[in-house]
């Protein structure tokens, strides 16, 4: 697959249009007596329609970084700058408003509510941020019936659903509000080969659709090296990469 995004230009001669920055992330955690850094420092960007993969060995910080640009988890320092809005600068409240509007999450494990259907499912961001119980089940049932073509599972509970099934039902929560990045832990880790290869497809075409941006952690190769760029943490710090 060659479906990288042309680096936009439209904002100045040379540059891109630039929708999220992380400058000198850190976080340190305390266990016992010991105090570990796991992120001393880390400045990234990310472009409106990029597809970036975040690469590195298993407990480097991964889903720490992921968490950080997702406003799901504060830094000790540093700044994530998502279109112009300091993230952390805003209160609780205002954060999680923002976090709902703007950013979409799929994890590894796709943490459906297993007593709701698809569609329930994919409705609760807009419930939570204010829209009518209709609306929110029309804009769920169009997303599942057209972005991730679920149709047919609208009424089918996460156990009625094979593991891809589910996976793409996460998906569609995930850009339910028309999030401009959608940030990704894992996505495919824990389905069949198949089932994976598919769930990659749908992100590209997402992708060239909507112009969305997808930061992705993984340790797919494959999926890795289909990205537009690929960065690798390690000792803290994000470096870019070939892959």
């Amino acid at each position: 697959m060659n479906d990288r995004a042309p680096r936009d230009t439209t904002a100045g001669e040379g540059s891109v249009k630039v929708i999220l920055q992380g400058r000198d992330i850190r976080k340190s955690y305390r266990s016992g007596s010991e105090t570990i850094r796991v992120l001393r420092g880390v400045n990234l960007e990310v472009a409106e329609g990029e597809i970036l993969a975040i690469v590195g060995q298993s407990g480097v910080g991964k889903s720490t970084l992921l968490h950080m640009l997702g406003a799901l988890d504060r830094p000790d320092s540093g700044q994530v700058i998502a279109d112009g809005v300091d993230v952390f600068a805003l209160g609780d409240r205002r954060m999680a408003a923002f976090r709902n509007r703007n950013f979409g999450f799929v994890f590894q494990f796709h943490h459906l509510l297993p007593e709701l259907t698809a569609v329930e499912n994919v409705m609760m961001p807009c419930v939570i941020g204010g829209m009518s119980t209709e609306e929110a089940r029309e804009t769920a049932r169009c997303i599942l019936s057209e972005e991730v073509d679920l149709g047919a599972r609208l009424g089918h509970r996460p156990r009625e659903l094979s593991g891809g099934e589910q996976q793409r039902v996460a998906v569609a929560r995930a850009l339910v509000m028309k999030p401009r990045l959608v940030l990704a832990d894992e996505p495919s880790g824990n389905l069949d080969p198949e089932s994976s290869e598919a769930l990659h497809g749908l992100i590209w075409r997402l992708r060239q659709r909507h112009r969305r941006s997808f930061v992705i952690v993984t340790h797919n190769i494959e999926l890795a090296r289909k990205a537009d760029r690929a960065l690798k943490l390690f000792d803290g710090i994000v470096q870019e990469v070939n892959i």
